[in-house]
């Protein structure tokens, strides 16, 4: 299997377990309850080896909440999903290690109601 393809569903199955909502490739339609959490894009960046396979998968997850008022709650599910993509040390045929978490929250005024938008982007290494 591809390894963005396999940490990307390491991820969705893990971050399922946590009792969250969770989406991906499209984005939920406008009647979805909130909080929510949506798996978005990712990108691979292959390291060049003449006999093994490793290199980076860049991982984007967002948050949406409907009630700006609960930035904790948020902050607090950004803190369980990148508590989960630390805790992905191996999948079936990768060994895996986060490098580096960017993480952002923000208004979000792209919908009637406001809304709270967090953002984390994730840098894994693979081998």
């Amino acid at each position: 299997m591809d390894p963005q393809q396999e940490l990307f569903t390491a991820l969705l199955l893990k971050l399922k377990d946590l009792g969250y909502d969770v989406y991906d490739t499209f984005l939920p339609p406008e009647s979805t309850p909130y909080p929510f959490i949506y798996l978005a894009d990712s990108q691979q960046t292959d390291d060049p080896n003449k006999t093994a396979i490793f290199g980076n998968v860049y991982q984007t997850i967002h948050v949406w909440h409907n009630n700006p008022k609960q930035r904790g709650t948020v902050s607090k599910m950004l803190l369980d999903v990148k508590k989960i993509c630390r805790s992905i040390g191996r999948t079936l045929n990768f060994n895996w290690n986060v490098r580096n978490m960017d993480q952002r929250i923000l208004p979000d005024t792209t919908t009637k109601q406001p809304l709270l938008h967090g953002i984390l982007n994730v840098e894994f290494y693979f081998d």
